[in-house]
């Protein structure tokens, strides 16, 4: 057993028999991905242009009323640029995971029925990234950051913890979670 910070908010989706072997949060606070090396200049040029747009727009002659649109492409800018973070933060500060001896479980907004539960045996795939400050991230579902700007998921580009597959995003000391889920899963 590697960690019980936080088993309770797991035990009535447990099934007969099924034990607890390890639960953690992800990192809490401010994170920076490798897809931000791209999307952080991406929104502060977006941001630049329809400010720009906006203050040519108030000194205009036809009246100074900005445009409804281009209030929306700033309301954007704004998210993007600043609100993402928050908004990510936010969703991570109310995650919990857990791995037993045949599931791995991912619960949102503890006290609600936001569950996703991977059987351990059959997997697709099991992925370790690790990071220079301790954490990392287990990956169970194919995902390039770069295919996901037309697919579903196109969302967790922005906001990772919106991702629409199970993953352990950003646990602290995630190599022993990693070998504890691959032991399992040949068992």
């Amino acid at each position: 057993m590697i960690e019980h910070q936080s088993a309770e908010p797991f035990r009535s989706y447990l099934f007969s028999g099924e034990h607890i072997l390890w639960t953690g949060r992800p990192k809490r606070g401010f994170v920076l991905r490798p897809a931000d090396a791209f999307l952080i200049p991406f929104s502060l040029l977006w941001m630049g242009m329809v400010l720009w747009m906006f203050v040519m727009d108030l000194g205009s002659s036809t009246g100074g009323q900005p445009d409804i649109i281009l209030i929306i492409f700033m309301v954007f800018g704004l998210y993007a640029t600043i609100g993402r973070f928050v908004h990510d933060a936010a969703i991570r500060s109310k995650l919990i995971y857990a791995v037993t001896d045949q599931r791995i479980l991912v619960l949102r907004s503890p006290g609600s029925s936001k569950l996703i539960s991977l059987d351990v045996a059959h997997l697709p795939k099991l992925e370790l990234t690790q990071y220079g400050d301790g954490t990392g991230t287990l990956t169970f579902e194919s995902q390039n950051w770069f295919s996901a700007w037309g697919g579903a998921n196109s969302i967790a580009l922005w906001v990772p913890s919106l991702n629409a597959g199970a993953q352990l995003f950003r646990i602290k000391d995630p190599r022993p979670v990693y070998e504890l889920i691959r032991n399992h899963a040949r068992a």
